[in-house]
């Protein structure tokens, strides 16, 4: 089990999730729009989640069912940063256009 940063966290990108984290799994760089958490260093702890001042942060088995695929995303960014970087600006646009 782990966490997920799901789409409230784009444009947002507040920094208390990272601060209280106790193994540093949560990355981020210039090039993106929020933050994600690495599935393979998350040890399911939830001290991100109520920190989290927009709701972005839920226990894998939590994640509402319309942002799904942001579980895959946080593990796919550890990946080809390049491939999540370009989805989240497709679902952006789409939820702008909408």
């Amino acid at each position: 089990m782990t966490y997920v940063i799901t789409e409230n966290c784009v444009d947002v990108k507040d920094a208390s999730c990272v601060e209280v984290c106790p193994v540093n799994c949560i990355y981020s760089s210039d090039d993106d729009r929020a933050y994600f958490i690495n599935p393979d260093e998350c040890i399911d702890c939830g001290a991100c989640e109520p920190e989290c001042p927009v709701t972005a942060i839920f226990s894998e088995d939590a994640v509402p069912e319309n942002q799904t695929e942001w579980t895959g995303l946080n593990a796919q960014w550890f990946e080809d940063a390049d491939a999540v970087r370009a989805r989240i600006n497709e679902l952006v646009s789409v939820k702008e256009s909408a």
